[in-house]
C-alpha cells in the first residue's frame, strides 16, 4: 500500500487576544485550534480522482481521516479495498496538503463519484429514515467484552491526560479506544467530533486492526446517531460519552447491539442500552 507522507500542518494557530480579569485588560499571545477544509477525492483503477467530501478538520492524521471517512461512508469494506492514499499535486507539482486522494482497488461507482457533501457537526438525516438506512449499512456488532464499572469510571481521566491539543487550546473534541481492562490504545483529536472518530477508525484500518470487537470507545462530548453508526462500522460494541447521547443514538445503538454509556464523570455514569456488558460489581 503506497502512501505519500508530508509534513504535518500545525494543529494550533497563534493569535493575539485582549484578556480581561480583575486586574484589568491587556494584550497577550494565545493559541486556538486550527480549522481548515480538507477535500477528499476518490478513484478506482484507471479512474481520474473525483471530489467526494470536504471535511472541516484540524490538520494532522489526514490520511487516517480520509481512510476512516471512506470506510464509515461505505466506500471501503476493509483494508484490502485500499490501494493507497496521497496528497494531491498542484499545477507546478507542489503538494496540496488540504487535498487528499484515496485510491481503491475496485472502481468507484458513478453515483458515488457524483455524491459530494460537506462534513460538519450535524448528521443531516433523522428519525425513521436514519434507522432504516443503518440496517442497510451496518450489521449488528459482536457480543464483545464485559466491562467493569470501575474501568468505565476511570476512562475520562485517562483521556484528559492525553488530550495534548485540548490542553493548548481548550477548543476541540477527542475520541479514544480502550481495551476491556481500561488500557488506553489510541487517542485522536479534532475540531470536529466526527473527524476525531474517523481518524481513530482510519488508524485502525491502516494498521489492519478492524473490526474493533473487543474495544471500548470514549468520546469527549455528546454521542450522536452518526457517531454510533461510524462506531458500528468499525465493530465497536461499547460506546461511552462524557456527555449525553441523543435519542436517535440510543435507538440506533440498541438496534445494532451496542452498549451506550453516557455522563461518564467522577466515577458515575448512566447505561442506556445493552447493560449486560457492564459488570456493576466490578
Amino acid at each position: 500500500m503506497l502512501m505519500s507522507n508530508a509534513p504535518v500542518r500545525r494543529a494550533v494557530t497563534d493569535v493575539q487576544v485582549l484578556g480581561f480579569d480583575g486586574g484589568g485588560a491587556r494584550r497577550r499571545p494565545d493559541q486556538v485550534v486550527t480549522e481548515e477544509p480538507m477535500e477528499v477525492r476518490v478513484a478506482g483503477p484507471r479512474q481520474e480522482p473525483a471530489p467526494f467530501a470536504v471535511a472541516m478538520r484540524t490538520p494532522g492524521n489526514d490520511f487516517e481521516l480520509a481512510a476512516g471517512l471512506c470506510l464509515t461512508e461505505g466506500l471501503l469494506a476493509g483494508s484490502d479495498d485500499l490501494d493507497g492514499i496521497a496528497y494531491c499535486l498542484g499545477r507546478d507539482h507542489e503538494q496540496l496538503f488540504n487535498v487528499v486522494t484515496v485510491r481503491l482497488r475496485t472502481p468507484v461507482p458513478e453515483d458515488v463519484r457524483d455524491r459530494r457533501y460537506l462534513s460538519n457537526s450535524s448528521c443531516g438525516i433523522c428519525g425513521k429514515a436514519a434507522l432504516e438506512e443503518i440496517e442497510v449499512r451496518c450489521a449488528p456488532v459482536s457480543a464483545g467484552p464485559t466491562v467493569a464499572a470501575s474501568v468505565l469510571g476511570s476512562l475520562p481521566d485517562q483521556l484528559a491526560r492525553h488530550q495534548r491539543i485540548f490542553d493548548q487550546t481548550g477548543g476541540l473534541h477527542a475520541a479514544a479506544r480502550f481495551s476491556a481492562d481500561g488500557t488506553l490504545r489510541h487517542v485522536r483529536e479534532d475540531v470536529g467530533r466526527h473527524n476525531a472518530l474517523d481518524k481513530l477508525v482510519g488508524h485502525a484500518l491502516l494498521e489492519g486492526e478492524l473490526p474493533l470487537t473487543n474495544d471500548i470507545l470514549l468520546v469527549s462530548g455528546r454521542l450522536s446517531f452518526e457517531l454510533v453508526q461510524k462506531a458500528a462500522v468499525a465493530g465497536l460494541p461499547v460506546l461511552c460519552a462524557v456527555s449525553a447521547p441523543s435519542s436517535l443514538a440510543v435507538a440506533a445503538a440498541d438496534q445494532l447491539g451496542q452498549t451506550v454509556v453516557g455522563f461518564v464523570r467522577d466515577g458515575r455514569f448512566n447505561v442506556y442500552t445493552r447493560p449486560e456488558r457492564v459488570d456493576v460489581n466490578g
